[in-house]
């Protein structure tokens, strides 16, 4: 008999209880439980990075993590980037610097960027394009991610318009 488990998620804000078997990975639980679709699968083995999400602010392959892992964790996926319609800064950069060719990459390497400017707005470029060979993009697509993600990061450090 299959263990499972009563568990609630918190993502993006919201409480998702589910009953989860115990080996199910969170990537699965968050796409097929609790109807978050952004994530992507790719890999399944924690090497592409199509997966990542932050977890209690830090940036984590979901499909190396079993869901009962993240129970009492702070989950953000990439749905939480866009509020009210309005899409985050990282987003509108991706479109701008063309940052995406099929986009299958782009939940990942969003939410990977992100916790990164979140921690350090400051990241130097070989600390970046350290951050970001960390995850696959077979469009190769690297040159116009690091674009984008540089003048968010950029962006950030402006001072405030007056």
């Amino acid at each position: 008999m299959i263990e499972t488990s009563e568990i609630t998620l918190r993502i993006n804000d919201d409480d998702y209880r589910v009953k989860v078997e115990s080996r199910k990975t969170l990537v699965d639980v968050i796409r097929e439980d609790c109807g978050l679709t952004g994530t992507h699968i790719g890999c399944e083995h924690g090497v592409c990075g199509a997966c990542t999400i932050l977890l209690d602010g830090e940036a984590v392959r979901s499909c190396l993590l079993f869901a009962v892992q993240a129970q009492d964790h702070d989950i953000r996926t990439v749905e939480s980037l866009c509020v009210d319609d309005k899409l985050h800064p990282l987003q509108e950069s991706f479109i701008r610097h063309h940052a995406l060719q099929c986009g299958y990459c782009t939940p990942g390497f969003l939410m990977l960027a992100i916790g990164a400017l979140q921690k350090n707005p400051d990241i130097n470029d070989a600390d970046l394009l350290e951050l970001l060979s960390s995850n696959l993009c077979r469009c190769t697509g690297y040159k116009n991610i690091f674009k984008a993600v540089r003048a968010t990061a950029d962006e950030m450090r402006a001072p405030p318009a007056a």
